[in-house]
């Protein structure tokens, strides 16, 4: 057969609208099989915005800039996401293809905003996968295909700037079939190429080179159609519409994932697109739903992508709008969600939420479509906004009133960047109490934490562009907001053993205060705690007073003998004393018992004590050189390496390491530094260990 153009570059509708002009809305889908959710997933700068944009307009939407929740399109024009010069936030919008609503969410590529990744992934039923046609594959690109792999996505890849200088289709296909087809352990295979001069991209499915075997044999060998099978190999015609839909059974199943070439610039491959998102990728009715229980405990109702079922639906993303408030895209997974009803609000809290579990029944101010037209209900399988739901955060569960249930969220990595902030006044701490709290409504990625060692208000991001977007935020309610050094929990110890004695005698009529005591401080292993012994005799301190003097001595240690450091792994043993037996007090008491642990430090060393955590630390094969030599610089003790994925190009290491708290205040910005932005790392505290002469606390 010989090859033919099956698209070519076509007028692009809904131009003449002109900028900011709506061209056509987005109606609501009536049932689940007339919907599609796409994510578009790509590294940072590939291109993902623009695409939707050419989409939109291509469709006959609208063009005009706006983000979630102002338009119909995504462009990066919130103030962070231009002072970035990239995306930082997902977005939501819609168009009509072949009377199917296609919702597509936009999703940012750079790591520090994997939680907005992740909720667009929460959100889609498939994904586009965006390739430069001019940039080699890295590991940050194989770290997002595996992000779609581990929620079992259907996948189908578009390549795209193939109209810049040194753009090429063929290394870069050639690329993705090894690498991703090697992730996937399925066919990742052209479903089209372009043509020479790039006007147009030529359909795979009639030809009959190399490609159109590869893509046929990959669609017959997921068929269930034996028929298709014995035809292929007697060399019959094929029937183009058996292999369109095999071909959607094979993406949905995740055993296939289509090729795509386009050009945004000149609209090649947009019509082929938008027709392999319609009629290739699955519906919401074809895809599972997430895990859902009820607030107890127990097991919910079976649920199903059905518009009659119970209603359970999911905040995937919350903004604020200076006009509407509060608004939240939520995806409906079962039911029906009705303009002006109340629906049930159930969430997780705790203490980096700052608040209970949600367990409250609200009325949304408003129910829109993604292109902000108001609309009277919106039924399972679909996306839309809802305005001034007040407790609704990211990540809750919206429900029917009296038939609760909550979803499984979705993961989060660990922040692992901390960043000290402190209010000048008290007008400017209530302000930032209220910032921080939409803050946590909107970016569950963020943990909020009140150290409470060195009392300092923590911010934990992802890395250092998702602590600017989150300063950002706070300073545009708390201007007077300050960023402080993160202060490191150190403590002391006794480097040897040393006597004290603490004398608290007053009298200035009525009754005095009369206590003394003599005790012994001596050093103990690391992670002992402190510990208090009684070594008293003959009855120098009655009963009733040692616990007062061991209160003393323990409010003493926490309070730090020097530079405020609390004191740790010690033994006080109380050796002797003298009481009054008028003027002796509890009080009395607890005062001499500070005063002699104060004595007795006075004649000793204290020994600092720095923390030191348990780290695990993921890098490619080829970077493990490079972090175990960092490694060695920052006081690190490597305990062990082991390979945790043996299948090239995904091979895996995890360095096991103990570490300075101190050495990892930044360590995630240098290792995604050291490993082109793939490694990750998990930390906990381990232990207390001296730390270095000179060392500055």
């Amino acid at each position: 057969m010989t090859k033919t153009a099956v698209g070519t570059k076509a007028p692009s509708v809904g131009k003449s609208a002109g900028r900011g002009q709506y061209a056509r809305a987005a109606l609501p889908a009536e049932l689940p099989t007339g919907v599609r959710n796409i994510a578009i997933i790509g590294h940072s700068g590939v291109g993902k915005t623009t695409l939707v944009e050419h989409l939109l307009s291509y469709a006959g939407m609208t063009n005009r800039l706006g983000s979630i929740a102002e338009g119909n399109t995504v462009s990066d024009s919130d103030p962070v996401e231009v002072s970035q010069q990239r995306s930082v936030l997902l977005s939501a919008c819609s168009l009509m293809w072949k009377d199917v609503l296609v919702n597509l969410l936009d999703t940012p590529g750079f790591g520090d905003f994997v939680g907005e990744l992740r909720a667009g992934l929460r959100a889609a039923d498939a994904v586009l996968f965006l390739v430069s046609a001019v940039d080699p594959l890295d590991e940050t690109i194989l770290a997002l295909w595996q992000e779609c792999a581990a929620l079992d996505l259907p996948r189908a890849v578009v390549i795209n700037r193939l109209e810049m200088p040194g753009a090429d289709f063929d290394t870069t296909i050639d690329a993705v079939g090894a690498e991703f087809g090697l992730l996937a352990g399925n066919a990742v295979v052209a479903l089209a190429e372009p043509a020479e001069d790039n006007s147009a991209v030529v359909g795979l499915l009639e030809g009959d080179g190399a490609r159109s075997a590869a893509l046929i044999e990959a669609i017959i060998a997921e068929s269930e159609d034996e028929a298709l099978l014995e035809d292929y190999l007697n060399g019959s015609e094929l029937d183009r519409s058996r292999l369109l839909a095999d071909l959607h059974i094979a993406v949905g199943r995740g055993h296939l994932h289509p090729v795509l070439p386009v050009c945004t610039s000149s609209d090649v491959g947009l019509a082929e697109l938008l027709d392999l998102i319609v009629d290739g990728l699955p519906s919401p009715a074809e895809r599972p739903l997430p895990p859902a229980w009820t607030p107890i405990g127990g097991t919910g109702p079976p649920l199903a992508c059905d518009p009659e079922g119970p209603l359970a639906a999911e905040v995937v993303r919350t903004s604020a709008d200076p006009y509407v408030g509060r608004v939240s895209l939520v995806r409906i997974f079962s039911g029906t969600l009705s303009a002006d009803c109340l629906v049930h609000v159930t969430g997780r809290g705790g203490q980096e939420r700052g608040h209970p579990d949600h367990d409250a029944d609200e009325k949304p101010a408003t129910l829109l479509s993604t292109s902000l037209v108001p609309i009277d209900r919106v039924v399972a399988g679909n996306i839309c906004l809802l305005s001034r739901l007040g407790s609704a955060e990211t990540g809750d569960t919206l429900c029917e009133p009296g038939r609760p249930l909550v979803m499984l969220p979705w993961e989060l990595p660990a922040p692992l960047l901390p960043i000290a902030v402190a209010a000048p006044s008290r007008e400017d701490e209530d302000r930032l109490a209220k910032a921080l709290s939409r803050l946590s409504a909107a970016d569950p990625a963020v943990r909020i934490d009140r150290n409470a060692d060195t009392g300092q208000l923590v911010l934990w991001c992802l890395g250092d562009a998702h602590a600017e977007v989150v300063l950002s935020r706070l300073r545009d309610a708390c201007a007077m907001l300050a960023v402080e050094p993160v202060r490191i929990a150190f403590r002391a110890t006794f480097a040897a053993g040393s006597d004290g004695r603490g004398r608290h005698i007053k009298q200035s009529g009525g009754h005095g205060q009369y206590a003394v005591c003599t005790i012994r401080v001596e050093p103990t292993s690391r992670g002992s705690g402190v510990t208090f012994v009684d070594r008293v005799v003959g009855g120098a301190i009655p009963k009733q007073f040692i616990a007062s003097v061991e209160k003393g001595v323990r409010v003493q240690l926490a309070k730090g003998l020097a530079d405020g450091i609390p004191v740790d792994d010690v033994q006080v043993t109380l050796t002797d004393g003298k009481a009054h037996s008028v003027d002796s007090s509890d009080g009395a008491f607890q005062a001499a018992g500070a005063l002699a642990i104060s004595d007795a430090a006075a004649a000793a060393r204290l020994q600092i004590l720095e923390p030191v955590d348990e780290v695990d630390i993921l890098v490619g094969e080829h970077h493990i050189g490079a972090v175990l030599s960092d490694l060695s610089t920052r006081r690190a003790r490597v305990t062990g390496t082991e390979l945790v994925n043996t299948n090239p190009p995904g091979a895996r290491n995890v360095i096991h390491a103990e570490m300075p708290a101190i050495e990892l205040v930044r360590y995630s910005t240098i290792l995604r530094g050291l490993t082109g932005g793939a490694g990750t790392f998990t930390r906990a505290y381990l232990r207390h260990d001296p730390a270095p002469a000179g060392t500055v606390v």
